[in-house]
């Protein structure tokens, strides 16, 4: 048996660790997760009737080029890179990459049964995403997509050797981009449905806060080392995650209610909603190895996990604004990134930043649209000043 854990909880402790930096909490914390879902592998799994779950995600930060994405995923790399896992080349052809799945074949052994299993296990780690993903590649936007589910056996055709088979498929992604980038890169058939549907967008307009001196102080470099130690613990792990019965009430419960409950308006993230209960079971088995050893989850692992997700949904269907058939939908989700950064904004101010995009009367409509959209509040001052005022809304 492995020693005691060294931390009561790695998520938490790791956004202590980084609570000296200046990426958003928010990008801090699915930056644990992911490097949690990277430790786990296909090695653990949890069995779900006839389906069987596993802990990989498809994470996106999204933000604009200050947000501090990139920032936000360097601490997450260097304890990767420590453990050794397999991580694919950011710049890479379809070819290559599932080259690289291929020889990310690993051996599981039973330690009940001493039987051996397969599987092939890579993380793909992306601060520019869309170098990862090319421009119009949809071929490459399948594979992932068949990918996520962890098939037991995936089959592909090769240009000179006929057929070949990866085994135990397990493919986790954290990747970072823009929402231009996002338009750009992403076909608009594929946008709410297939790949994107079992994406997590992790949007935030800004950087969490001005931090001058990021050094670490001789109290996070020990805790660096415990993270490290804790997260080789969680790399051990193997075997089946088992839900207590107080869990399963609490899950029947939520579940049943999932008909009436709507967490993003836009059709766009139709898919996702459908996906959303995935999305939380994974999330939970997350939230367990962050804790524990046991692989028993319990209610606090399904709560903790329900409080991550609706947290980021709160602006997850930012990712996507401006994607559409409307062409001045890109400039109005820049407009609405410009006043959620500033607060407080004049009409003046925004026309004079957005002047060679949009005429005044447009600007104008889109300020309509803003204030039925619950978005942000005009108020006219007595000298003629139009103020625009976001409105914050509640996490």
């Amino acid at each position: 048996m492995s020693s005691p854990r060294g931390l009561t909880n790695w998520i938490s402790s790791y956004e202590l660790f980084t609570d000296n930096s200046e990426p958003p909490l928010l990008y801090r914390t699915w930056s644990a997760v992911s490097c949690i879902a990277a430790a786990l592998q296909r090695k653990c799994c949890l069995p779900w009737g006839s389906l069987t779950f596993y802990p990989n995600f498809y994470i996106v930060l999204v933000g604009p080029p200050a947000a501090r994405k990139g920032t936000a995923m360097s601490p997450a790399e260097d304890f990767l890179d420590g453990l050794q896992i397999k991580m694919a080349s950011e710049a890479i052809t379809r070819e290559a990459l599932i080259r690289e799945l291929h020889e990310a074949n690993d051996n599981i052994i039973d330690n009940a049964s001493g039987e051996v299993s397969y599987h092939s296990s890579l993380t793909v780690f992306s601060p520019e995403l869309t170098v990862f993903l090319g421009y119009n590649n949809p071929q490459l936007l399948s594979d992932l997509t068949d990918w996520f589910d962890c098939r037991k056996r995936w089959t592909y055709r090769t240009k000179t050797q006929g057929t070949d088979e990866i085994f135990g498929v397990f493919l986790n992604l954290f990747g970072a981009t823009t929402p231009d980038l996002i338009r750009a890169t992403m076909p608009l058939d594929a946008i709410g449905g297939g790949l994107t549907s079992r994406m997590v967008f992790v949007y935030e307009e800004n950087k969490g806060k001005i931090v001058p001196a990021p050094f670490f102080s001789p109290s996070e470099l020990a805790l660096r080392d415990k993270l490290m130690a804790d997260l080789e613990k969680i790399h051990l792990l193997r075997g089946e995650f088992r839900p207590t019965e107080e869990f399963l009430e609490f899950w029947v419960d939520w579940y049943t209610k999932q008909g009436d409950v709507r967490p993003m308006p836009d059709k766009k993230f139709d898919g996702y909603v459908e996906r959303r209960p995935m999305h939380l079971i994974k999330l939970s088995m997350i939230m367990n190895a962050s804790r524990t050893d046991s692989m028993i989850l319990e209610c606090i692992d399904l709560e903790n996990a329900l409080a991550l997700l609706e947290r980021t949904e709160v602006k997850m269907a930012r990712t996507f604004a401006g994607v559409g058939a409307n062409n001045t939908g890109g400039i109005l989700a820049q407009v609405m990134a410009e006043i959620g950064k500033r607060k407080n904004i004049t009409f003046g101010e925004l026309l004079n930043i957005f002047y060679q995009d949009v005429d005044k009367r447009t600007l104008e409509a889109m300020l309509e649209t803003l204030e039925s959209m619950r978005f942000a509040q005009r108020t006219f001052s007595g000298d003629g000043v139009i103020n625009i005022t976001y409105i914050q809304k509640e996490d």
